[in-house]
C-alpha cells in the first residue's frame, strides 16, 4: 500500500516521512494553514530521493500558474482540488491527480469522466477544499468499478481507521494530512504508525 504524506513544510518532515516509508510528499499551493511557497517546496523536493513522488495541490487555478509553480517547486505531479474539466487536466504536461468529492452514489459517475488520470476521492469540501479531517461513506466505493484507475482514497484517515478503510476501498494509495498532526503540526509519532499501519494492510 502507498502512502501519501501532504501539507508538508518543512525538510525535517518531509525527510522523516520518507524515512518512515512514505511513497509521496505534497505540497499545498491553495489557500489553506498548510499553504507553502514554491521556492521553498522546491528546496525540500530536491532533497528527497527521486523515487518519491512531489505532489503539488492546486485549487482552479490557471493553467499557466501551475505549470511555472509546477517547475519551481521540481513537483512530479500535479493534485487538482477544484472545478478543473477533463480538458483542463488533459493539458498539463506533469501527470494529474484529479480529486473529486464524494457523497453520494451519483458522484461516483465523475470519476469515468477523468479516465485518463489517477483519481483522489475525498470527503465533501469543508473550510476548505480538502484537508479538513472528515471521512466519507467508504462502503459507497466498495463495489465500484473504475476500468484499472488508479484510487487515491482521502478524506479523515488516521491510525485507529485507515485499515479498516483500505480493506473496504482497497485503494492504490491512501493521503493523509490532518490525521498525522497535533496541533496543526505534523506529529512524528502518528506519521510513523499511519505509515506502518496502511503498509500492513491487507488489500485483496
Amino acid at each position: 500500500m502507498k502512502v501519501k504524506i501532504c501539507g508538508i513544510t518543512d525538510l525535517g518532515t518531509a525527510l522523516q516521512a520518507v524515512a518512515f516509508g512514505a511513497d509521496a510528499i505534497g505540497f499545498v499551493f491553495a489557500k489553506s494553514k498548510r499553504e507553502i511557497e514554491p521556492s521553498a517546496a522546491g528546496y525540500i523536493a530536491k532533497a528527497l530521493p527521486t523515487n518519491i513522488e512531489k505532489i503539488g495541490v492546486f485549487v482552479n487555478e490557471s493553467r499557466e500558474k501551475i505549470e511555472e509553480i509546477a517547475s519551481q517547486a521540481n513537483l512530479t505531479m500535479v493534485q487538482l482540488h477544484g472545478d478543473e474539466s477533463p480538458e483542463f487536466c488533459d493539458s498539463l504536461t506533469l501527470p494529474v491527480i484529479k480529486a473529486l468529492s464524494i457523497g453520494s452514489e451519483q458522484d461516483l459517475e465523475k470519476i469515468q469522466l477523468y479516465s485518463n488520470h489517477t483519481i483522489l476521492v475525498d470527503s465533501p469540501a469543508g473550510k476548505y477544499r480538502g484537508g479538513n479531517g472528515t471521512s466519507f461513506n467508504w462502503d459507497l466505493l466498495s463495489s465500484a468499478r473504475f476500468s484499472n484507475q488508479k484510487i487515491i482514497l482521502a478524506g479523515g484517515l488516521h491510525q485507529e481507521n485507515v485499515a479498516r478503510a483500505i480493506e473496504i476501498v482497497k485503494p492504490y494509495m491512501v493521503d493523509v494530512s490532518s490525521g498525522v498532526e497535533y496541533n496543526g503540526k505534523k506529529d512524528l509519532k502518528k506519521m510513523k504508525v499511519f505509515i506502518e499501519t496502511a503498509k500492513q494492510s491487507i488489500t485483496q
